[in-house]
């Protein structure tokens, strides 16, 4: 299984939440039809904006995705470098706790 850390979590201007892996690139992600997309700009994975799940719960399945698809198993792990941007601090705690 390959393994990255994941650079950035965060929330955009646009209420998605998104998770930057440090190297791996997932171009091709969208194919698996989970509504998880890669921004080709910014470098990373990201959801829509919540509608009816949560940032916890859409973090969870981009993580999952990216386990499942686009040219294999990758799993995308946190480290203490990691960056949060927008992201409030319960949900930070929450993210960290899955870790």
């Amino acid at each position: 299984m390959r393994t990255d850390s994941i650079e950035e979590i965060g929330i955009d201007g646009n209420g998605r939440l998104f998770v930057k892996p440090l190297n791996l690139r997932f171009p091709m992600i969208w194919r698996s039809g989970a509504e998880v997309h890669w921004d080709a700009k910014y470098l990373f994975l990201y959801s829509p904006k919540p509608r009816e799940w949560s940032y916890l719960d859409w973090y969870k399945h981009i993580i999952a995705v990216a386990m499942e698809g686009d040219g294999g198993y990758c799993e995308l792990s946190i480290t203490g470098t990691t960056l949060w941007t927008n992201v409030p601090a319960e949900l930070q705690q929450q993210i960290m706790e899955l870790s």
